[in-house]
């Protein structure tokens, strides 16, 4: 049975009933650049009564310092890096630990400086457009174009990782794709969201791009790194030793938060300032166990007495 969080007495019992609690941040935490409201005084509730709080983000935009940067600079402080396991954090750890990519073949990527700084961190050599463009500039040579896609193949690229990238453009597109045509190299996708908030609207998400290629180079995701897949899962029990009867997974999507933990035996609850909206859940889903209008009800409504 799906409950909705509404009174004294539920926020109370949930916060008492779970000792690890699993956040997604965007649509959660705070939107854009955008703290929600009393989200810094629930964080500061769970962590006085001893709660062990989880940042489990599928943005690979940023790595895990720039997470605990970004909370700290929202006054939630406390958080070590490793509470923090994104879909960056969680690619680098599938190429490294399950794919084994040897260390002499470099990783290309489209995406952001999050998924590059992991796999840095790891002691990967990652190749990016923009790598491409310096080298250019570098040699005073002419701007990067079309007609110089083949040129623009690494031939020591090994892995290709496919993430969100706020800067996309075609010949980005073009020159991952290349990389893809042999059919052999690996195609390892951060997530796939479709969409993810800012502000009040929705922009695409890393699910969009990944399609774009995966459609291009007739090739699915040879790995999908995360939520609501397993390998995010395992990222987490790297570092943290959970009692999955008193963990709770709290998100703003039902096709990735609330599956990810109904899938690992855990609780979930969807809060309500993302993605998707009460209709989906008011008559109940398998998926979810509670939900409630935002994560900051968890604080006013603990204190409500």
């Amino acid at each position: 049975m799906t409950v909705k969080i509404t009174t004294h007495e539920q926020a109370k019992t949930l916060i008492e009933t779970h000792d690890t609690f699993l956040f997604d941040c965007d649509g959660v935490i705070w939107i854009g650049d955008e703290l929600l409201p009393h989200v810094k005084e629930t964080i500061g509730l769970l962590q006085a009564l001893g709660k062990t709080p989880i940042f489990v983000s599928n943005n690979s935009t940023k790595a895990r310092t720039d997470y605990v940067a970004k909370l700290a600079g929202f006054g939630i402080g406390g958080i070590e890096t490793s509470q923090i396991i994104n879909s960056a954090y969680s690619t680098a750890i599938y190429v490294h630990e399950v794919l084994r990519l040897p260390k002499d073949q470099k990783v290309w990527v489209l995406g952001q400086s999050g998924i590059t700084a992991e796999l840095q961190l790891l002691g990967y050599e990652t190749v990016t457009f923009d790598d491409l463009e310096a080298a250019a500039a570098a040699r005073g040579a002419a701007p990067l174009a079309m007609e110089d896609v083949h040129e623009l193949v690494d031939p020591g690229v090994g892995c290709v990782v496919v993430g969100l990238d706020f800067q996309l453009t075609y010949l980005k597109l073009g020159v991952t794709l290349q990389h893809l045509l042999d059919g052999k190299t690996p195609f390892i996708a951060t997530n796939i969201d479709s969409t993810f908030p800012f502000k009040s609207t929705r922009l695409p998400g890393a699910g969009a791009i990944v399609e774009t290629v995966a459609f291009a180079s007739g090739r699915e995701p040879d790995a999908i790194c995360g939520k609501p897949n397993a390998g995010m899962m395992d990222s987490i029990l790297a570092h943290h030793r959970l009692d999955k009867t008193r963990t709770v997974m709290v998100g703003d999507r039902l096709n990735t938060d609330m599956r990810f933990g109904s899938a690992n035996g855990i609780d979930t609850l969807l809060v309500l300032t993302g993605i998707d909206r009460e209709a989906s859940v008011a008559a109940g889903h398998d998926d979810v166990s509670f939900y409630a209008n935002a994560l900051g009800d968890l604080y006013t409504l603990y204190n409500s007495v």
